[in-house]
């Protein structure tokens, strides 16, 4: 069998051309070896038809097996010839020939060097997509934040807008102001509670030493 792998020929017919001939060799020889033993079953019944013949099954049998290795080696000798001729003019694709899927490489040729810089140029952009589609979603992810910060001073302002209006209700005036008063009123509330504090501890100190 030849040793050669003709991947074109795999890829056009859709197997190989080894496997075809080994196919056929096969075939042959399991009808030969079916011719053999009709010619033997045959060979016995016209034996047992003619009186007082002295050849037992059994040396039939013997000569069978040798008329079948005698074929055997004739028919390997010629199924070399046949499968030399065959894979040289009938499963072998010529160099010259370009199966149509392969068109392409003869219009746009490039070298193993040029192919190389192109699977690098292919994973710099993959890495650079999923930067990007990493970016992206934390883009999103900000943006929701957002959307949710937004919506809590929404309800802020909703807040300082009502009592604005129920101050103006009240007579109150601007409620900017007020709350600005209220403000400064609380400070110095918590400066007077502060300064009683610390007037607490030195009297409670003052006991303590008397």
């Amino acid at each position: 069998m030849s040793v050669d792998p003709m991947a074109y020929e795999t890829q056009f017919f859709g197997f190989t051309p080894q496997t075809c001939m080994l196919r056929v060799y096969v075939a042959f020889q399991d009808y030969l070896f079916e011719m053999m033993l009709v010619v033997e079953g045959v060979m016995l019944k016209k034996l047992d038809g003619i009186p007082g013949c002295k050849i037992s099954p059994s040396q039939i049998r013997k000569c069978t097996e040798k008329f079948l290795l005698f074929m055997k080696e004739h028919f390997d000798k010629l199924f070399a010839k046949m499968e030399e001729v065959l894979l040289q003019l009938v499963l072998n694709i010529p160099k010259n020939v370009l199966l149509p899927e392969d068109r392409v490489q003869e219009q746009y040729p490039y070298s193993k060097e040029e192919f190389q810089a192109l699977q690098d140029e292919l994973q710099q952009l993959q890495q650079q997509c999923r930067a990007e589609a990493a970016a992206e979603q934390a883009l999103r992810a900000e943006l929701e934040e957002q959307k949710a910060v937004k919506a809590e001073l929404e309800k802020i302002l909703q807040c300082f807008d009502e009592l604005e209006n129920i101050c103006r209700e009240h007579g109150a005036g601007n409620f900017k102001e007020s709350f600005a008063l209220l403000t400064q009123s609380s400070k110095k509330l918590q400066d007077v509670l502060k300064d009683v504090e610390e007037k607490s501890k030195k009297m409670k100190q003052h006991d303590q030493l008397m």
